[in-house]
């Protein structure tokens, strides 16, 4: 017999996080905890959602998890296709089930990574803000050992984001530091290509999402034309049938996609976009979205599973003031499983 609970929490960020959507100084997460009541095993899983942007910032979410456990303590397991359009608590739910279903807590996805014995290599995200607090930020992580980065852009004049790529240049070569920029569609598709050939000029890896999602048309013209790489992140969200999914793919032929498991509907949905992209060369990399530690944990371990080399987006555990203290830990730019540090498991007690 399975016995759940739900915890809320709210995420307070250390500085303001600024995207083009706007700033983010706090958020709200869920905590699905299982139990077995005959073996005493547990299970965590996080229902994260980022507002503006996931399909489950919407009124209702909060009364649908309460109706979740509900359920799972009534001696029915749901099935995470009947949270097709709740795509985070699809998330939560199947690494929870995960969790429970090995003998090590927070284990969703065991491999060589929980076992401290495989680093991921991560890229150190740079937040939007004015000129004085993102060149900060960029030297911060440079100093700190990062040899890849992503930085916000869209949010602040084009031409300062240019001179703080030209002074990244100046210091540090495309062999030194990668670049990645992420627009979260901020660019129209009318200019949208003048500025990715002007960010060109600073042998950027790749372009995420430069403008608003469903525009497939001007997406394809982008991805074929553009002389940065183009990497579907929105785009993504809200689609999990594969044949639209081939469609879509077969139709933008993007250069690399994300992947968000809290946005897509979990890490099954995941392996789906994955096997997808594979067949047709597209690439692939995962990123957190802003989850605490539970959510990150998770993704980590089931990228660490897969043969791929390329810095994921899994630097935001220290982003909170008050995230779940945990073993998970960032040295040189790769995220590490320190087993000699423990879980905080007393909100979950």
């Amino acid at each position: 017999m399975i016995k759940a609970k739900l915890l809320t929490h709210h995420l307070n960020f250390k500085l303001p996080a600024g995207t083009s959507r706007g700033v983010l100084k706090t958020k709200p997460t869920w905590f699905l905890a299982l139990k077995h009541e005959l073996t005493g095993s547990i299970g965590i899983g996080e229902c994260s959602i980022i507002p503006n942007l996931s399909m489950d910032d919407k009124p209702g979410i909060e009364q649908k998890l309460q109706e979740l456990v509900t359920e799972i303590n009534n001696g029915i397991v749901p099935t995470i296709a009947q949270f097709n359009e709740w795509p985070a608590i699809q998330f939560a739910l199947e690494t929870a089930l995960n969790d429970l279903a090995y003998e090590d807590s927070f284990s969703p996805y065991p491999g060589e990574f929980s076992n401290s014995n495989k680093a991921i290599p991560i890229n150190g995200l740079v937040w939007m803000g004015n000129e004085a607090f993102m060149q900060q930020q960029i030297q911060d992580k440079i100093e700190a050992g990062f040899d890849c980065i992503k930085m916000k852009i869209g949010a602040i004049d084009f031409d300062t984001e240019l001179s703080l790529l030209k002074s990244i240049r100046k210091k540090f070569s495309p062999e030194q530091v990668e670049i990645r920029v992420d627009a979260n569609g901020a660019f129209s598709p009318n200019d949208a290509l003048h500025k990715l050939e002007a960010l060109s000029k600073f042998h950027i890896h790749s372009c995420e999402q430069p403008i608003k999602q469903d525009q497939w048309k001007d997406m394809a013209i982008l991805s074929a034309n553009s002389p940065i790489p183009i990497a579907l992140d929105e785009e993504l969200i809200g689609f999990s049938d594969s044949a639209y999914q081939i469609q879509m793919l077969d139709f933008i032929r993007p250069q690399y996609i994300i992947l968000k498991p809290s946005l897509l509907g979990g890490v099954e949905a995941a392996d789906q976009w994955i096997g997808i992209a594979e067949k047709s060369g597209i690439g692939w990399w995962a990123t957190s979205a802003l989850e605490s530690n539970i959510g990150l944990n998770a993704i980590a371990q089931w990228v660490s599973n897969k043969k791929t080399t390329m810095p994921q987006g899994l630097g935001t555990g220290a982003l909170f003031t008050n995230n779940i203290d945990s073993p998970l830990t960032i040295q040189k730019g790769k995220l590490l499983y320190d087993s000699d540090k423990k879980w905080n498991t007393a909100i979950f007690a």
